[in-house]
């Protein structure tokens, strides 16, 4: 029982330390105590995919879930991205953002987290769980979604982005990247006047952020995903009662579309992006996740082709 109430006591004070210091970021943001980070590792580009002399058919940020910790690093490896690039050569993709940090700071490159990551690994994810709370919080939300979104449309003006160009910005967000990618969607409507289009995967968010400036909104999902469901329970704004709520508006509005990829769990050996698990088809689940992803793109470009909107 002692063990028990050590490791508890361990827990709460970790807990509680990544609260202060998740709301110290978006404070100091805020306040102006330091600029957002900017630049990128040496020798790594902006964007990949379509070459930058040409307008893409669309750029595609990805917003990974809560292991980002790195520029370079996803939870698959960069997986997911390489298949998009390989599966629609047409787009330009960025990875770099960073969904947890409203500075733009890789958590794994302060020194302090560096140390912390080889002797207690756990806190960098306790880390960015914080910092999706925070992003969800009323209190913090509006400074914390300005704040990204303004890290995106830097990342997306130094990828070749012109405003008013009529390019669609796909928002691509894996679990608590929802959060962050719908909260981003005014601060780039206000900066680029682009084309969103926001795709979830396993999304995690509290559904209070207002979707009247993007496009459409498609939801993958799964009904063997857990984390997401915990999502749809634990977040009032995501009950039909709160009918004024952003995502029930959209709802309503028709801007939410539902893209089943059963069986798939959000993490683990069955995950979206698996490579391992096989469907009847033959397919992983990474396969056909890009292919979803690819499709729905095409999709919304054929359907602006088709009226003449949101085309360069």
């Amino acid at each position: 029982m002692n063990g028990y109430l050590l490791w508890g006591c361990a827990l709460g004070s970790a807990l509680l330390a990544e609260a202060l210091l998740a709301r110290y970021e978006v404070l100091a943001y805020g306040a102006g105590w330091r600029a957002p980070t900017t630049e990128l590792p040496a020798g790594m580009p902006y964007a990949r995919g379509a070459a930058p002399d040409s307008p893409p058919d669309a750029y595609l940020v990805y917003l990974d879930g809560i292991g980002k910790r790195r520029v370079r690093d996803t939870r698959d490896g960069g997986q997911l991205v390489k298949a998009l690039i390989a599966g629609a050569p047409e787009l330009r993709v960025l990875g770099q953002v960073q969904p947890y940090s409203p500075l733009a700071d890789p958590l794994a490159e302060r020194p302090v987290w560096a140390w912390l990551r080889r002797r207690i690994g756990l806190l960098l994810f306790l880390h960015n769980v914080m910092q999706t709370f925070v992003a969800a919080d009323h209190r913090y939300r509006p400074l914390y979604n300005r704040a990204v979104g303004s890290q995106i449309a830097t990342q997306l003006r130094f990828a070749g982005y012109q405003p008013d160009s009529g390019i669609p910005v796909v928002l691509l967000s894996y679990s608590g990247g929802a959060q962050v990618a719908t909260g981003a969607v005014d601060e780039l409507h206000t900066q680029l006047r682009s084309p969103l289009l926001l795709i979830t995967l396993g999304g995690f968010h509290n559904g209070a952020n207002d979707l009247t400036h993007a496009e459409h909104l498609h939801r993958l999902t799964s009904a063997s995903d857990r984390i997401e469901r915990v999502g749809t329970w634990i977040f009032p704004q995501r009950w039909r009662l709160f009918r004024r709520s952003g995502w029930n508006r959209a709802d309503r509005a028709g801007k939410i579309t539902v893209h089943r990829l059963d069986p798939a769990t959000h993490v683990g050996p069955l995950s979206y992006i698996s490579r391992e698990a096989r469907l009847p088809d033959g397919r992983s689940h990474l396969d056909r996740t890009a292919d979803t992803v690819i499709a729905i793109i095409r999709d919304q470009h054929s359907a602006a082709a088709a009226t003449g909107d949101s085309l360069p």
